[in-house]
């Protein structure tokens, strides 16, 4: 099984997927989104949160690599990441809560520099993240946000993506 592909969701409505389920590189999101909230909210140092994060139960089990590329990616790279966010949101920035905008900057960094990826995982993967996370309808922005920025960031795949999904063999 490939680390990118996950296991068949629970049953029960609403639950997420078991916790040792989990890929490295799920843990490494989920750890990067607290981080980056602590960054949007608290406008803590990279450094600071990094080291605290790195401290935190079930660290071990994340890929520390991407944790690291895309904390530090994001945060390097916010002013960029939110220029290719906000035309894509109805409303102003500053109205988007910090876990929303968390993940689509984790959305966005992996579409840019994670090629490796399939723009559906990256796509999947934060849908996931805003469902246990965020708001009640959060994931639906996120969603929405992040399947308009896909085809920008990622043309070339998308299109091959929608063919294939067009005119299956």
């Amino acid at each position: 099984m490939s680390e990118e592909k996950k296991p068949a969701r629970s049953p029960t409505p609403g639950t997420s997927r078991k916790a040792s389920a989990k890929s490295s590189r799920s843990r490494a999101r989920e750890f990067a989104l607290q981080a980056l909230y602590q960054h949007l909210v608290g406008r803590n140092d990279a450094v600071a949160i990094d080291a605290f994060t790195r401290d935190l139960s079930g660290f071990h089990k994340a890929d520390s690599v991407h944790y690291d590329a895309l904390l530090h990616g994001s945060i390097r790279e916010a002013a960029e990441l939110d220029a290719l966010i906000v035309p894509l949101l109805d409303r102003k920035l500053a109205e988007i809560s910090p876990i929303e905008h968390a993940v689509m900057w984790i959305g966005a960094y992996e579409f840019l520099h994670a090629l490796d990826v399939p723009w559906r995982v990256v796509l999947n993967e934060c849908i996931e993240l805003a469902k246990d996370f965020g708001g009640t309808d959060g994931h639906k922005y996120v969603n929405a946000v992040l399947n308009g920025l896909a085809p920008k960031l990622r043309g070339a795949e998308v299109e091959a993506d929608r063919a294939r999904l067009r005119n299956p063999v």
